[in-house]
C-alpha cells in the first residue's frame, strides 16, 4: 500500500510540475532559464569543490557548507511557502491515508526538484574533497543519503509545524521578511569572504570543530574521520545523522497527523474572539493630535504594519539602511557619511503615497476638496514617516560613529542626514501627485504594466532633485572640513541641518498641496489602475 501511495504522490508531483509549466511560454521559459542557472552554478560549485582535495582545511570548509545548507532548507518554507503545492498537507485531508506511508510517500516526492539536485551535487564534491580509500567513499555514500534525507525531513517538518500559519493572510506576509535574510545574508557572505581573503580558511577551523557533530554537517564529517582511520568516530557522526532523521521524521509525523485529524482550532478561537472584542482605539492614536492629522498618521502606520507590499518596502529599507553603514564601519573600511544611507533609505517611502493606497484612495479622495486638505493629507503621511525615520537615522549615525570612533563628526552627520530627509519628503510629497503610479497587490511586481516610465521618474527624478537641494548643506559641510579652523563650527550643522530640512518639508508639502487637489481624478486612475 504505502509503495503505491509514493508512486502517485511522485507522480503527482510530477504532474504539478508539468502543468504549472503548461500555463504559459514565459512561465515556462523562466523555469528552464532558471533550472539551467542553477544547475551550471552546482556544476561549478562541484568543480571547486574537487579542486580543493589535498588543501589542509578542506574538511573545515565542507562541513560550514552542508550546515549553511540546512539552515537554508529549514527557512525556505517560512519564506516561501508557494514554492511547492505539496509542502502544504491538509490538501490531503480528505483522503484515506494513515500517517506513516504518506510521511514515506512525501519524503520521496521532496527529492523531485531543482532543490534536491542541487544539493545533492554539492554534497558529492564535498565527500570527493575529503574521502581518502575505499571505506572513505562507501562511508560517504551513506553520508551524502542521510544528509540530504536529514535536510528535506527539516524542511518539511518546518512546514508541517507552521502550515496554518504559511497558509493564512497573515502568515503570508513572512515572505517580506525574505528581503531583510537575503540583505543581511549577502553582506555576511560580503564580510566572511573578505575575512578569509585576509586570513585564509584556517578561520573556519573552529566553527568546524563544532559543527561537524551536528547533524547533517556530522555526516559529511563521518567521512574525513574514516579517512584518518578514527571508524569508531565516523560511526558516531554517522549515528548522529540517523537519529536527527529519525527525530525529524516523527515530529513530522506528529504533525502531520494533528493536521490531517484535528480542526483548526486557532482559526476557530480567532473567530470567536473576533466576534466578541470590543475595538478600542490603540495607544498610538491617544497620543496622536486629534482631527485629520491624526487620523493619517495612524492609518498610514497601519498600512506600514499590515500591507504585505508596504511592510515588505519597509522591511527592506530599514535593513538596508542600517547594514550598509555597519558592515562597511566593521569592515574597517566605511566612512561616517554612510549614515546618511539610513535617511535616504527611508525618504523613499515618500515617494508614490497615493499609489500605495491602490484602489482604496478612492474614499481619501472623497475627503479632498480643497489645497488645505490636500496639505493636511500629505503633512499626516510625512509625519508618520518621520515618527519612524528621525530616530532611526539617529541611532544608525551613532552606531556608525561609535564602531569607527569619530565623534567630533556626530552633529554634522546627523545635520546631513536630517536634511537629506527633509529634502526627500518634499520632493516626494511634490511628485507623489505629479508622476503617481499603481502598485499591484498580487505577485511580487511593484509597479502596474506601462507605469515603469512613471516609476523611474517619480523615484530616479526625485532622488535627483533631492540631492540638488541638499547642496548647500553639502558645500557648507566640505567647507567646514577643509578650512582652517572650520572644525570648531561643524556642530552648527546639525541645528542648521535640520531646519533646513524641516524648511525643504514644509515648501514640499505646500507646494504639492494645489496639485494634488487639482490633479485627484488623474491621481485616482493612476493609482487604481493595477
Amino acid at each position: 500500500m504505502s509503495t503505491d501511495v509514493t508512486a502517485v504522490v511522485v507522480r503527482l508531483k510530477l504532474s504539478l510540475l508539468r502543468n504549472g509549466l503548461r500555463q504559459s511560454a514565459g512561465r515556462r521559459a523562466a523555469y528552464i532559464a532558471s533550472a539551467v542557472l542553477v544547475l551550471l552554478f552546482a556544476a561549478l560549485q562541484f568543480l571547486g569543490l574537487v579542486l580543493l582535495r589535498g588543501n589542509a582545511h578542506a574538511d573545515s570548509v565542507v562541513v560550514l557548507l552542508v550546515a549553511v545548507l540546512a539552515l537554508g532548507w529549514a527557512v525556505m518554507p517560512l519564506f516561501f511557502p508557494g514554492g511547492d503545492e505539496t509542502l502544504d498537507p491538509t490538501r490531503l485531508v480528505m483522503l484515506p491515508l494513515r500517517p506513516k506511508p504518506l510521511v514515506r510517500a512525501l519524503l520521496a516526492a521532496s527529492l523531485v526538484g531543482i532543490g534536491p539536485l542541487f544539493t545533492l551535487c554539492l554534497f558529492a564534491g564535498s565527500v570527493i574533497a575529503v574521502a581518502r580509500g575505499a571505506v572513505a567513499y562507501v562511508v560517504g555514500v551513506i553520508g551524502v543519503v542521510l544528509a540530504l534525507l536529514v535536510c528535506v525531513a527539516l524542511a518539511r517538518a518546518v512546514a508541517a509545524a507552521n502550515i496554518r500559519l504559511l497558509t493564512s493572510r497573515k502568515g503570508r506576509d513572512l515572505a517580506v521578511l525574505s528581503g531583510l535574510v537575503i540583505a543581511i545574508g549577502a553582506q555576511l557572505v560580503n564580510f566572511g569572504a573578505q575575512r578569509l581573503g585576509s586570513a585564509g580558511l584556517g578561520e573556519l577551523d573552529p566553527a568546524a570543530e563544532v559543527l561537524r557533530w551536528v547533524p547533517p554537517a556530522s555526516a559529511i564529517g563521518a567521512v574525513k574521520s574514516v579517512s584518518e582511520g578514527a571508524y569508531g568516530v565516523g560511526l558516531l557522526q554517522l549515528a548522529l545523522s540517523a537519529g536527527a532523521l529519525v527525530a525529524l521524521i516523527a515530529v513530522w509525523s506528529r504533525h502531520l497527523t494533528r493536521l490531517m485529524t484535528a480542526p483548526d482550532g486557532s482559526t476557530l478561537q480567532a473567530a470567536t474572539e473576533s466576534a466578541v472584542r470590543e475595538r478600542t482605539s490603540t495607544g498610538l492614536a491617544r497620543l496622536l493630535p486629534a482631527g485629520r492629522t491624526g487620523t493619517v498618521v495612524e492609518r498610514s502606520l497601519r498600512y506600514v504594519w499590515r500591507d504585505p507590499k508596504t511592510k515588505a518596502a519597509w522591511v527592506t529599507s530599514l535593513a538596508i539602511g542600517l547594514i550598509v553603514p555597519l558592515f562597511n564601519a566593521l569592515q574597517g573600511t566605511g566612512s561616517i557619511y554612510f549614515a546618511c544611507f539610513a535617511a535616504g533609505m527611508l525618504g523613499i517611502q515618500m515617494y508614490n503615497q497615493f499609489g500605495q493606497d491602490t484602489s482604496a484612495f478612492w474614499m481619501v479622495a472623497m475627503t479632498i476638496s480643497s489645497p488645505r486638505d490636500a496639505y493636511v493629507e500629505l503633512r499626516g503621511r510625512a509625519l508618520a514617516l518621520l515618527l519612524i525615520t528621525l530616530p532611526y537615522a539617529a541611532l544608525v549615525t551613532v552606531l556608525t560613529t561609535a564602531l569607527l570612533g569619530d565623534w567630533p563628526k556626530l552633529p554634522e552627520v546627523l545635520g546631513l542626514s536630517f536634511a537629506l530627509l527633509g529634502a526627500m519628503l518634499a520632493t516626494g510629497a511634490w511628485t507623489s501627485a505629479r508622476f503617481p503610479y499603481s502598485i499591484p497587490q498580487e505577485g511580487y511586481k511593484n509597479v502596474a504594466p506601462g507605469q515603469a516610465g512613471l516609476a523611474w521618474i517619480s523615484i530616479f527624478g526625485g532622488m535627483i532633485a533631492a540631492a540638488l537641494l541638499c547642496a548647500p548643506v553639502i558645500a557648507v559641510t566640505i567647507w567646514l572640513n577643509v578650512s582652517e579652523n572650520g572644525d570648531t563650527w561643524t556642530w552648527l550643522l546639525l541645528p542648521a541641518g535640520t531646519a533646513y530640512g524641516a524648511a525643504l518639508t514644509w515648501l514640499g508639502l505646500r507646494l504639492a498641496a494645489p496639485r494634488t487637489a487639482a490633479r485627484l481624478p488623474e491621481i485616482l486612475a493612476a493609482v487604481s489602475k493595477g
